[in-house]
């Protein structure tokens, strides 16, 4: 083995706040690589290529790009503390220091430096590399950890919560603001309030409530996409996750980033009981305030509750209990937004400025007749939904 890759694999072995990282898979390969370079020929080719392998799957060819992309994004307990804003000691710092160091030089490993030696003259598969700051990029991403996170928070902006834990989803709704017509004012009310949780200062629990298809939703997310890069994430749940809240809360409250908790066609019925942890969440209890989480919501129904008129008629006291708690469930969040249906002008402006973006040119009157006969003939009323369904039936025609 070569004295630098010698040197190489001494220093990895005393990795101690970056351990984590020889679970990736590049990392690993190259840690394997330092192992069996002076070993047998046919097992280090395999490493090898199961190493530029993972690499290229990874979207990446530049082998420095890469790793430099895996520091920032790694949570460790160096860099939850330092956004906790705990006092962290000077060894520990020295620590970090030099392991930044050791991942700089084996970021700057050429394909050249393992082949070189090797008897073995058939084609091998490389990997770029270029000139990368690791130790100054990774002390600069520690003052900005409130904008990019860490670990999977770094790297995605949308969440689910499954199997008990909060897993990214890796390919989000990409809606953006500007994609989005009609209903500014009320859109304009959740991004000021947005804003506030982001700039930390007091941000209400909103209701988006009204007619189905008006936009709630896709207000919602592409608000998370147009302010994600300034610490901004979305945990999506279910209904029936409600109880889950609590323990959502205990996972993110420490994190540096503001989080949406968001509920998506949220209504109940009286024989439901699973709305005590987001009650619990609205009215702030001492179990789950925290000053980077706010809960949205959306509903076709203003106040969450679907009652039938059997029981409206029943005299169970327990239950109309019940019903009364349901129905000022609504009133605890501290900002709501109805989305109404939009009146025919309303619709056909939508419809138009959809159909521009989309390099349409049309006659307005006509396209206001099209507008109309389309709305009744699919039967789902005026919503923007509707309008784009329109919009791709022309596009169809065309």
């Amino acid at each position: 083995m070569s004295e630098k890759l010698e040197k190489l694999a001494l220093k990895r072995d005393t990795i101690a706040i970056f351990y984590g990282i020889a679970d990736n898979s590049v990392i690993s390969g190259l840690y394997f690589l330092l192992d069996l370079y002076s070993g047998d020929i046919n097992e280090f080719l395999r490493y090898y290529a199961h190493t530029i392998n993972s690499l290229y799957q990874s979207g990446y060819v530049n082998l420095s790009e890469y790793i430099l992309k895996i520091i920032l994004e790694m949570d460790n307990f160096y860099i939850r503390k330092y956004a906790d804003g705990e006092e962290i000691p000077v060894e520990i710092t020295d620590c970090l220091i030099n392991e930044l160091k050791f991942f700089q030089e084996l970021s700057e490993l050429t394909p050249e430096d393992f082949l070189s030696e090797i008897e073995y003259d058939g084609f091998m598969p490389k990997w770029k590399n270029s000139s990368v700051d690791i130790v100054g990029s990774y002390l600069e991403r520690l003052k900005l950890v409130h904008r990019y996170g860490y670990g999977q928070y770094a790297e995605y902006k949308m969440f689910i919560f499954k199997d008990s834990k909060i897993k990214p989803v890796k390919y989000p709704d990409t809606q953006r603001l500007d994609h989005l017509y009609g209903y500014q004012r009320e859109r304009q009310a959740v991004i000021d309030n947005t804003l506030a949780l982001l700039d930390g200062k007091p941000a209400q629990n909103v209701l988006l409530y009204g007619d189905a298809g008006t936009g709630k939703s896709s207000s919602v997310k592409a608000i998370v996409n147009e302010y994600a890069d300034r610490g901004l994430r979305l945990i999506e749940i279910t209904k029936e996750q409600l109880r889950d809240i609590p323990q959502i809360i205990d996972d993110i409250s420490h994190n540096p980033l503001k989080f949406i908790i968001f509920i998506d066609d949220l209504t109940f019925t009286s024989g439901e009981d699973c709305f005590g942890s987001l009650k619990a969440m609205l009215e702030g209890s001492a179990s789950a305030r925290s000053d980077n989480i706010v809960i949205y919501a959306t509903s076709n129904r203003r106040h969450l509750v679907k009652e039938t008129f059997s029981e409206r008629e029943g005299d169970d006291v327990h239950r109309n209990d019940t019903m009364q708690e349901l129905i000022s469930l609504s009133a605890r969040f501290g900002l709501r937004v109805n989305f109404s249906r939009p009146d025919k002008k309303e619709f056909v402006r939508i419809a138009g400025e959809l159909a521009k973006q989309k390099g349409l040119s049309f006659d307005e009157k006509d396209f206001e007749l099209k507008a109309e006969r389309f709305v009744m003939t699919s039967g789902n009323g005026r919503s923007p939904r509707t309008a784009k369904q329109f919009v791709n039936q022309l596009i169809n025609e065309k």
